[in-house]
Order: structure tokens, then sequence, then C-alpha cells
């Protein structure tokens, strides 16, 4: 655990973002998992399956770009209000390097959160074999924290 650098808004952040996580369909369908939640930072791994590959066997741009989106989400969400839920806005991602291993970490970090906006941060590291990690992606995330609507809850 790393040492938080943003005081969260819900002191029931944690519980709050492991119960959102669980209702996300897609993550579920990738096997993806909720490894860490701490104030501002988020951590999913996933292993490797034949079925999220591209032609080359490299876990599919797709697959990583859908993990990081929901690792820099869930950051940005643990410093939200209780009653606030969190939607992307924008995101960029940079593909470094074949997404080839094992296993997969993606971590999302807040680097400003803001009341309605917040700017994430997420690297996706691809995990060998021999347990080396190797950054094989990084994404700017812009959320928006949404309250009021009955359809886009915590």
């Amino acid at each position: 655990m790393t040492e938080p650098r943003f005081e969260p808004r819900d002191p029931a952040f944690a519980q709050r973002v492991r119960s959102s996580f669980a209702l996300q369909g897609a993550m579920a369908t990738i096997g993806a998992t909720l490894a860490e939640v701490e104030p501002g930072r988020v951590v999913i791994e996933l292993p490797w399956a034949s079925g999220l590959t591209q032609q080359h066997g490299f876990l599919h741009a797709g697959m990583v770009a859908t993990a990081l989106d929901s690792a820099c989400g869930y950051a940005g969400s643990t410093l939200m209000a209780a009653d606030a839920g969190v939607l992307t806005i924008e995101f960029k991602i940079n593909l470094l390097a074949p997404a080839q291993g094992v296993r997969f970490r993606m971590v999302g970090e807040v680097l400003k959160p803001g009341r309605t906006i917040t700017v994430a941060e997420g690297k996706a590291y691809a995990i060998g074999e021999d347990g080396a990690h190797k950054l094989v992606a990084t994404m700017n995330a812009t959320l928006m924290a949404v309250t009021g609507r009955e359809n886009v809850r915590h």
C-alpha cells in the first residue's frame, strides 16, 4: 500500500468502489478483479485469456483500454462524494509495447481531483511467467462526478 496522497470525501469509499465494481459486466466478462483500492489509486488485474487477444496472441488493445479506463475511473471515484457516480468524458491511450504476459496489472491514479472534473493517469503492465513487469500502455483520463441522476449512481 502506498502512502495516501489525497483525503477521500467518503470514509466508506473502498466498499462503495468494490460494490460498484461488482456490478460491472464488462470487467466480469474479461475476468478482471479489483486488486487494490486506496484514496486516489485503484489496481485492476486480469489473466491472459485467448478470448481477449488479437490475431498475434497479444491482449487486444481494446481490452487494455477497457481495464485501464475502469482503473482510472475508480481511482477518481475513491475521492468523490458518496452520492456521486463517475463517468469518463475523455481518455487518451498510448500503446507502448505488445501486451504479452500471463497476467496484466492496470494501475489508475488521480493526478488532480476536483468536485466535478478529475484527471487521472493509468499504467498497464504485462506480467511474465518470471513475475517481471513490463509497461505496455499509459492512459490519461478525464472523469466527471455525476450526482442527481438516477441512472448514474455510485
